[in-house]
C-alpha cells in the first residue's frame, strides 16, 4: 500500500520553505511521496492576489523538478468549491483505494482543526504530521498516536512577503527555485 502525504495549500507561489518541509517529511515521514494539493480557494482565505490555480500548479512542478518523492496534483480543481479536507480525502480514496493518505499541517492549523469540517473525524481516521511554523508552539494537548511531530527545518518565509518583494521590485532569489523565479518574472506576475 502506498503513503502519501498531502501537503494542501495555495502555493501562491510555493517557496523554499514550503519544499524542505515536503522534502524532510519524504525523507523522514512515513511517507512514500509527498503530494503537494494546490487549492483552488481555500475556504478561510480571501482571494485577493491570488493567481489562476493552472498557474500555480504550474509554478510547484516547476518547483519540484525530477524529485522522485514530490508530486504536484490538481484534484481540488474538479471539485466542488470552496474545497475541503475532508471531501477531498473521501475522492482520493475512492480514486485510490490502495492508498493510504496523510495530512501535513503547519502548527499553527493544528488548535483550530476541530474547527474544519469534519476536523473530529480528519483528527481521529487520518495520521497528521505537524510542522512547526516559526514563531508558533505546539500544545501538549494534541498528544496523540496519529499525531507525529515532525522536526522539519524552518524558514520564516511567507508567500505574501514573496509577492510583497516582487511588487516593490526586489528580488526573490533564493526565495523560490530560480526556475519559478525566472517564470514568475518572465511573466510579470504579483506586480
Amino acid at each position: 500500500m502506498a503513503k502519501i502525504g498531502l501537503f494542501f495549500g495555495s502555493f501562491n507561489p510555493i517557496h523554499i520553505g514550503h519544499l524542505f518541509i515536503a522534502n524532510h517529511i519524504a525523507d523522514h515521514g512515513s511517507v512514500d511521496e509527498v503530494w503537494f494539493v494546490v487549492s483552488p480557494q481555500n475556504p478561510f482565505k480571501k482571494a485577493k492576489n491570488l493567481l489562476p490555480e493552472y498557474n500555480r500548479l504550474h509554478l510547484v512542478n516547476l518547483a519540484i523538478d525530477d524529485n522522485p518523492k514530490l508530486r504536484a496534483k490538481d484534484v481540488e480543481f474538479h471539485l466542488p468549491r470552496p474545497s475541503y479536507t475532508i471531501d477531498t480525502l473521501v475522492y482520493l480514496e475512492e480514486k485510490y483505494p490502495s492508498f493510504e493518505f496523510s495530512l501535513i499541517l503547519g502548527g499553527d492549523n493544528l488548535p483550530t482543526l476541530h474547527k474544519w469540517k469534519n476536523g473530529d473525524i480528519l483528527l481521529d481516521k487520518y495520521t497528521i504530521y505537524v510542522y512547526q511554523r516559526p514563531g508558533t508552539t505546539i500544545s501538549q494537548a494534541f498528544n496523540r498516536n496519529n499525531i507525529k511531530l515532525m522536526d522539519c527545518p524552518q524558514v520564516y518565509l511567507s508567500a505574501s512577503y514573496i509577492r510583497q518583494q516582487i511588487k516593490l521590485g526586489k528580488s526573490i532569489k533564493y526565495l523560490v527555485p530560480d526556475a519559478v523565479e525566472q517564470y514568475i518574472l518572465d511573466s510579470g506576475w504579483y506586480k
